[in-house]
């Protein structure tokens, strides 16, 4: 593993001119770090599926509680956020250092925007430490590089891929990148996967015109739920298995969050 210094200089340039699903999805959690085309993209796409704030919101919800979870219940120390988005509230690195300030945490985007916002993301405890990655997904043994700079390797970590393998279409193989990353995880390490699902039809809809909208840089893949399902195979997937990600270990607040066609769940790698 490379224990240069991360490279400062953005590899992929900012493009004001076409919507970028981070931003979209700023724009949907009340975030201001998006543009004129991200937020018409993203009235286009609420009026036909209005129910994708609460997807927003419930995702976010789902987040805060599996990190708490790892990082209070099963003691893990070490988070490889892949697919992070802009900083808006309750990041990965907030809520685990929340329960344990020497918590490490890699994020890891490649939206340079998120790149500029950087020093938001790198404001962590003094006990702790976090970094930032510009990567694409579909590139993860880099990833696993650059993360070994600030994550033991030997010692268990937290893998969240929350809403970044819908953007990954069959023909790039998202089940081999989690294949890729998950061996290189010790045992005890935990994986994290949160994605849209195919089970509602005004989501399958707004989804599709989305796919074919000239002013988006991205397509985004719903699966079935046995698709999302088997990116866990070979770990122990905890109880309640893959459910609507506002059904994972609800607290009083998600009792009454309505069920949202994205589902999640979390395993153990033995």
């Amino acid at each position: 593993m490379s224990g240069e210094a991360p490279d400062t200089q953005p590899r992929y340039e900012i493009d004001t001119t076409v919507a970028h699903s981070a931003r979209i999805w700023n724009y949907w959690m009340g975030g201001k770090d998006n543009f004129e085309v991200d937020r018409q993209v993203a009235a286009e796409h609420a009026a036909k599926f209005p129910g994708i704030v609460d997807v927003a919101r419930q995702v976010r919800a789902f987040l805060v509680r599996s990190v708490t979870y790892l990082a209070r219940d099963e003691g893990i120390r070490q988070f490889l956020d892949i697919g992070t988005g802009l900083p808006t509230a309750n990041n990965t690195h907030e809520v685990a250092q929340g329960v344990a300030p020497e918590c490490r945490v890699v994020y890891v985007d490649n939206d340079p925007l998120v790149l500029v916002h950087a020093k938001a993301l790198l404001t962590g405890t003094r006990e702790g430490a976090t970094d930032y990655i510009e990567a694409d997904v579909r590139e993860p043994e880099r990833i696993l590089e650059e993360a070994a700079r600030t994550l033991d390797f030997s010692k268990p970590i937290g893998l969240m891929m929350l809403g970044v393998l819908g953007q990954i279409p069959d023909s790039d193989d998202p089940w081999g990148i989690v294949r890729t990353l998950v061996a290189a995880l010790p045992p005890g390490s935990f994986v994290v996967i949160e994605d849209g699902v195919d089970t509602d039809v005004a989501q399958n809809d707004a989804i599709g015109d989305y796919n074919e909208n000239p002013d988006s840089t991205a397509s985004y893949h719903l699966r079935s739920i046995g698709g999302l399902t088997s990116y866990f195979d070979g770990l122990h997937l905890l109880a309640p298995g893959v459910v609507s990600c506002s059904r994972w270990r609800p607290d009083f607040r998600a009792l009454a969050a309505p069920e949202v066609p994205d589902y999640a769940g979390v395993a153990r790698k033995p």
